[in-house]
């Protein structure tokens, strides 16, 4: 019998609990701030965020399911700001997931604070230790590899201004361990940090 459970992800999984978040893991998580063209202020957690290009830097988010506000939103703007979850925050991001009406802000339910960002007219999270504001490069709706349309929207944008908290700067060396970064797992509630234990340091071959 063969040590390797194998399935096709169309036919299911065949286990009590979908396995490719876990799989996938831990994921950074994309704590997206943006404004309504009214000016009603938005604030989501997305587990699907990464870090896609160098220079210019540019960062994206996927809205899975349905047209969320931050995708409403920036489609309106071309706006949007990126804000470290930092492990003294994960209550503070975890209200921040909880669905409201689009005439609500997640700013108010959690108790944030905003701070005015630099360039970019939406306001960012001011207990956030770094901020990245975002100019929109491009959405793009997913499709399968039968060329269908997935009911998922990939968002994209160029970082135009970064906020740093100075105590995160040791020599000019940005410290991700200070930080203490929050990451998304698989599971219903699955979060990760590091820690100087679980580092270490591998240099490319030249």
């Amino acid at each position: 019998m063969s040590n390797i459970h194998f399935y096709q992800p169309k036919e299911g999984h065949g286990l009590a609990h979908d396995p490719f978040n876990a799989i996938i893991a831990p994921r950074p998580i994309g704590w997206v701030s943006t404004k309504s063209k009214a000016g009603v202020l938005n604030l989501a957690p997305y587990s699907f965020f990464n870090a896609l290009n160098y220079t210019p830097p540019i960062i994206g988010f996927c809205c899975v399911g349905s047209k969320k506000d931050s995708l409403r939103n920036v489609q309106e703007t071309g706006e949007f700001c990126w804000n470290l979850v930092s492990q003294d925050l994960v209550d503070a991001m975890n209200v921040t997931s909880k669905p409201l009406m689009p005439e609500e802000s997640e700013f108010d339910a959690a108790g944030l604070e905003t701070v005015d960002s630099e360039i970019v007219s939406v306001p960012r999270v001011k207990a956030s230790k770094v901020s990245m504001e975002c100019k929109l490069t491009d959405i793009v709706q997913l499709k399968s590899a039968s060329g269908a349309l997935v009911n998922s929207w990939w968002v994209m944008g160029e970082v135009v201004g970064v906020h740093i908290d100075k105590s995160l700067l040791e020599s000019g060396v940005y410290s991700t361990i200070k930080a203490a970064p929050v990451s998304r797992g698989g599971g219903q509630g699955d979060y990760y940090t590091i820690s100087q234990e679980n580092y270490f340091k591998m240099l490319r071959p030249e």
